[in-house]
């Protein structure tokens, strides 16, 4: 967060609309990093991302204050990358219910454990075929270091229901790691 945020903001306001290149600056890394991992496409990325700009620009006279400018942010961003999946109608993988179901603890504990090269590797590609908004939900805890309640907020979802998608998540990861490197053993 800028340490002057709210008097930029107010200066947006007031309308010094120089100063929101400032906020564009601090903030454009970040919300090209989550629209990227939702949709999978530099290209689509890029320009949805110029998109979130545009509509930030035009909504910011509506921003109340409530949350943080980067919450609000990442969620307008959020909103629209989901939107634009919705529209590709990309195959995702499901997995077995039973399968998620029998992952415990001590398994995604060991998985998490394992700094490798191959694991994080191995991670990496399982990201990539998870659906767009559980990609989301990785990218903004755990690369952008959200808190589980603000990732509650910018994906309009209750703080108890993110931990629980979370933790499917993390189960979804080690199953797919784990397939992936059966997949590899028996080739």
């Amino acid at each position: 967060m800028l340490n002057n945020e709210k008097e930029l903001l107010d200066e947006i306001s007031r309308g010094n609309m120089a100063v929101f290149g400032t906020l564009m600056k601090h903030y454009s890394q970040g919300v090209y990093t989550l629209v990227v991992r939702i949709v999978s496409d530099d290209c689509d990325a890029e320009e949805l991302a110029q998109d979130v700009w545009m509509k930030v620009y035009k909504q910011l006279p509506m921003f109340s204050g409530r949350s943080a400018f980067s919450t609000w942010l990442y969620r307008i961003a959020y909103n629209a990358a989901i939107s634009h999946t919705r529209r590709k109608r990309q195959n995702n993988i499901s997995l077995d219910e039973r399968k998620l179901a029998a992952v415990g603890e001590q398994e995604l504990e060991q998985m998490e454990g394992d700094n490798s090269e191959h694991n994080i590797e191995a991670l990496t590609a399982a990201i990539e075929q998870l659906e767009p908004q559980e990609r989301a939900l990785v990218t903004l805890h755990y690369y952008e270091g959200r808190s589980l309640a603000e990732c509650a907020e910018i994906t309009g979802q209750s703080e108890g229901t993110t931990k629980v998608r979370m933790y499917r998540i993390r189960k979804k990861l080690y199953l797919l790691i784990t397939n992936n490197d059966y997949e590899q053993q028996s080739r």
